[in-house]
């Protein structure tokens, strides 16, 4: 059943699906034996052109009001663990199947762990005040399409 979600932060959902279909993508080219350094390139890709704003908006529109809460410490520790491993695979010459495997797990469990927990739990935190400021800020940043177009995953 899908979530139901706040119109304020329904952009970050769609922004989450992105990212649960860049795992996909990654574990569909890992089963096909596709070369991890083609990978590698989309992990850089993806970053530059959608998760690295993904991570800077929820940081500095959605963390930055309660930035002392356990679970926004938690997702925020993520997001650095996450960078952390993209760094690790796109400075390797040819990545392990494994880094990215780790990788590709830590992106989905974040995922799920924003959808699941900590969107539902800040929507009824927040003021419909704080949710509306939200939302306007959210969708004035440009919005990212993955363009990407090596499909190692087919």
């Amino acid at each position: 059943m899908p979530i139901k979600r706040s119109e304020h932060l329904i952009r970050l959902s769609r922004e989450h699906h992105s990212g649960l279909l860049f795992c996909w993508k990654i574990r569909q080219g890992l089963k096909k034996n596709a070369d991890t350094e083609r990978i590698k390139k989309y992990v850089e890709y993806f970053w530059h052109h959608d998760l690295a704003d993904h991570f800077r908006e929820e940081e500095d529109i959605l963390f930055a009001l309660m930035k002392d809460d356990d679970k926004v410490k938690k997702a925020f520790r993520e997001h650095v663990e996450i960078k952390a491993q993209i760094d690790s695979i796109t400075k390797s010459a040819a990545p392990e199947t494994s880094r990215l495997v780790d990788l590709v797990d830590a992106v989905d469990n974040h995922i799920r762990y924003e959808e699941r927990e900590l969107f539902p739990y800040l929507e009824t935190t927040f003021t419909p005040e704080q949710l509306v400021k939200i939302g306007e800020q959210l969708n004035a940043a440009p919005s990212a399409a993955d363009n990407y177009t090596d499909e190692f995953w087919l």
